[in-house]
């Protein structure tokens, strides 16, 4: 519901308006605000529930299934980050089934994919216990495809690739609206893919680095960083960050400068920032070149 209001004594602007909703989180009473999530309550008690789809910056399309919960008068599980919540909803984060759907969504994923570089997500296996040698290699690989390079900006990982449609999700309406990638494919085969599955430089991509930036298992990631994984020289406790405004216009995007060796490997930017909310063009995101490329000392 909105209503209009006079600000500043002449100018109109819409005011939200909503009512108050109190829920039950684990028998503690939280109000929150209506039309908000079931994860939205979890985070104001103090919950820590693991999401891999869910991003601040994107729409969540229910495909990683790890943030559900149990609600009282329902037949089964319940995402959480997309879920709204109701006036008198009880909700149960830590009950048995939750921890055994979590344990088992995680050990598919853990064994379909390359989850090494996914720090999240390695540390929920412990939690959870996840027990991967339960399942044959063989049989739960999903593909085994060439990391694809086809520019010195960013590389895809398909083997690192957990299908959690972010990704999309910021090539498309959350963000970039370029709509470049789309899933294609089906069983093992599903991907993430440009149309006609052609390369990234003959695709719609305009190379804003948004889809890096929300990929939670660094299936994309920096060529920068890549080559320097693949020389084991990735030192991220090692890396100074550093935040500075984007010097190609006026529009006062953030940028994370992530440093290594006085070199800048990752440019990444702040999700709650009120200008970017994590997005960047390619200049901000893979623009900064000029700024090392200076002439060496005679």
């Amino acid at each position: 519901m909105s209503a209009t209001t006079t600000w500043n004594g002449s100018t109109e602007r819409p005011v939200d308006i909503r009512s108050k909703v109190t829920v039950s989180i684990d028998g503690e009473e939280v109000s929150m605000l209506e039309g908000d999530t079931i994860l939205d309550a979890c985070n104001a008690a103090g919950k820590d529930t693991p999401t891999i789809c869910y991003g601040p910056t994107v729409t969540p399309v229910n495909a990683c299934r790890v943030c559900v919960v149990e609600v009282e008068g329902s037949r089964t599980l319940v995402p959480s980050c997309s879920r709204p919540i109701e006036e008198g909803m009880v909700v149960t984060t830590d009950s048995d089934k939750v921890d055994h759907s979590r344990k088992m969504v995680l050990e598919f994923l853990a064994t379909s994919s390359d989850v090494s570089q996914a720090e999240d997500i390695q540390g929920w296996l412990g939690d959870y216990g996840a027990d991967l040698d339960r399942y044959d290699p063989e049989t739960t690989e999903r593909m085994t495809d060439e990391v694809k390079i086809e520019d010195d900006l960013y590389v895809r990982a398909y083997d690192r690739c957990v299908l959690c449609y972010k990704c999309v999700e910021a090539c498309g309406e959350d963000a970039q609206w370029t709509f470049a990638i789309a899933m294609s494919g089906r069983g093992f085969n599903n991907r993430i893919a440009t149309e006609f599955n052609v390369t990234l430089p003959d695709s719609a991509c305009v190379y804003c680095g948004n889809c890096v930036a929300v990929c939670p298992t660094n299936a994309l990631q920096f060529k920068t960083e890549f080559d320097l994984r693949k020389m084991a020289d990735w030192r991220p406790e090692d890396q100074t960050v550093t935040r500075t405004v984007c010097s190609y216009c006026g529009v006062g995007c953030n940028l994370d400068l992530h440093v290594q060796d006085n070199q800048i490997v990752k440019v990444e930017s702040p999700s709650d920032h009120s200008i970017t909310n994590g997005n960047l063009c390619v200049k901000g995101r893979f623009g900064y070149q000029y700024v090392q490329n200076r002439p060496s000392d005679s």
